[in-house]
C-alpha cells in the first residue's frame, strides 16, 4: 500500500493504478481500495496545509503555476499558488497551496488571511509576480511590502523591444542592479529609463511604474539579495509540479490539485528541514531588529 501511495505522490494517475499493482504481481485493487489509499493521501496533505505556523517569517515568497482542470464540460486553466517562507532560525517551509484567480485581490486577501490564521507574523517582504490585487493584499494582512519579481520584470521589459535590440537593452538595465546600494540602483534606474525613453516609449512607462516594486529588496541585508530579487527559488519546486501534473494531464477538479500538489509540497518540505539553513541567524536578525525595512501602517 505505501508503494501505491507513492506512486500516486509521484503523479501516476488513480486509473493507474490497478495496472501498476498487476504489473508488481499482487493481483488487481478494487476502486474501493485505492479510493481509501487516496483519502489517506488527502488526510496527510489536509494536516500538513493547516498546521499551525510559529515564530516569525520575514520573507514569504508566492509563486502561481497554471494546471488544466474539467470544468463544466470545458477544460481551463486554473492557478494553483504556492507559499514558501523562511523563518527566523533560517529553514524554508512551504507554508500553504491554494487555487484561484491570481489577478483577483479578494483571492489573495482570503489566501493570505488564511495564512495568518494558522499564525504567520512576522512578513516584512512578499516576493512574487506582478499579480494584480497581490500588493494591496499584502499591505492589509501583513503590513508587508511586495517585490516584484525582477527575473519576470526582464523578461516583460525587453519584450517591449525589437529581437535586433535586446542584448544591448538587457546590459543596459544589467547596470541597473549591478549597483552597491538602493540609492545607487535608484539613480541608475532613472538615468537607464530616460535614456531607453525616446526610443522605447512603452518600456518607459513600464520602468516609470514599476521602480519601487522591483527595487523593494534592496532594502533589506545584502546577503538575501540573490535569494529575495525573484521567485527563482521556487522555480525547481514549479518544475517539479509540472512534470508530475503532466502524467495527471486534465484533472477532475480542483481537490485533486491540491492533493497531488500538496502531497509534493509535503514531500520537499521534508527534504528541507534536514537540510542547512537557507539563511543565516546572523543576517535574519538585523531583518527582525532593523526598524528600515519596516513599513508604516496601511489602513484596510
Amino acid at each position: 500500500m505505501a508503494v501505491i501511495q507513492e506512486a500516486y505522490v509521484h503523479g501516476v494517475s488513480t486509473r493507474s493504478v490497478d495496472d501498476l499493482v498487476k504489473a508488481m504481481g499482487a493481483g488487481g485493487m478494487s476502486k474501493s481500495q485505492v479510493s481509501r489509499l487516496c483519502a489517506e493521501i488527502d488526510e496527510r496533505v489536509n494536516a500538513f496545509l493547516s498546521r499551525p505556523l510559529e515564530g516569525a517569517w520575514p520573507y514569504l515568497w508566492l509563486d502561481a503555476t497554471y494546471l488544466k482542470v474539467r470544468e463544466g464540460g470545458r477544460i481551463v486553466s486554473h492557478a494553483v499558488i504556492i507559499a514558501v517562507g523562511v523563518n527566523e532560525d533560517g529553514k524554508r517551509e512551504v507554508l500553504g497551496v491554494a487555487t484561484g484567480l491570481s489577478e483577483a485581490e479578494a483571492f489573495w486577501i482570503e489566501f493570505l488571511r488564511s495564512l495568518a490564521d494558522r499564525g504567520l507574523r512576522g512578513v516584512k517582504l512578499v516576493i512574487a509576480d506582478d499579480h494584480k490585487g497581490l500588493r494591496a493584499a499584502a499591505r492589509r494582512v501583513f503590513n508587508a511590502t511586495h517585490q516584484r519579481c525582477r527575473v519576470h520584470w526582464m523578461r516583460n521589459a525587453l519584450a517591449h523591444a525589437p529581437a535586433k535590440s535586446r542584448t544591448a537593452m538587457a546590459a543596459m538595465l544589467k547596470t541597473i542592479f549591478a549597483q552597491e546600494t538602493k540609492a545607487e540602483a535608484e539613480k541608475q534606474w532613472d538615468i537607464v529609463a530616460e535614456a531607453l525613453r525616446e526610443k522605447q516609449p512603452k518600456l518607459g512607462a513600464l520602468m516609470d511604474a514599476s521602480r519601487d516594486d522591483v527595487l523593494a529588496y534592496m532594502s533589506f541585508p545584502r546577503e538575501h539579495w540573490a535569494q529575495i530579487a525573484s521567485t527563482n527559488p521556487l522555480e525547481r519546486v514549479n518544475r517539479e509540479v509540472k512534470r508530475r501534473a503532466d502524467v495527471i494531464g486534465i484533472f477532475p477538479n480542483d481537490d485533486a490539485i491540491i492533493c497531488l500538489v500538496g502531497a509534493l509540497m509535503l514531500e520537499t518540505n521534508d527534504e528541507w528541514t534536514v537540510a542547512r539553513r537557507y539563511m543565516s541567524l546572523e543576517t535574519l536578525a538585523r531583518v527582525t531588529d532593523n526598524s528600515n525595512v519596516r513599513l508604516p501602517a496601511v489602513a484596510s
